[in-house]
């Protein structure tokens, strides 16, 4: 569990999870990342989306995986409510995994 409290947000920490080139993959738009520093600056200007969050936990399950390559199925719980849910596909960077696409997918049914 983090505690967002003890932990400050930070956009460059974040940014180097990400592959560079790496995709997201929206709903009718997909979107080629570049540059990590747009990831930093979507991500400065997404914190206040989390105002108000204390605790988050993830669930993390292992779809596959292939020769250089993890796919991931995580889901986001904060503050004990799940939140987010995405597809991370991870390859392998200079320093670990890194996500080279996302894909947000539908909350688990009950």
């Amino acid at each position: 569990m983090i505690n967002t409290e003890d932990t400050p947000r930070d956009e460059k920490a974040v940014a180097a999870m990400y592959a560079v080139p790496s995709l997201i993959v929206f709903p009718g738009q997909s979107i080629v990342v570049t540059d990590a520093r747009e990831t930093e600056e979507f991500f400065a200007s997404a914190w206040g989306q989390y105002d108000g969050v204390d605790t988050v936990e993830k669930n993390v399950v292992i779809m596959g995986e292939a020769p250089g390559s993890i796919w991931a199925d995580v889901t986001w719980f904060h503050d004990g409510e799940e939140r987010e849910r995405f597809c991370y596909q991870l390859v392998p960077g200079a320093a670990g995994y890194q996500i080279a696409v996302l894909t947000p997918m539908k909350p688990v049914p009950e």
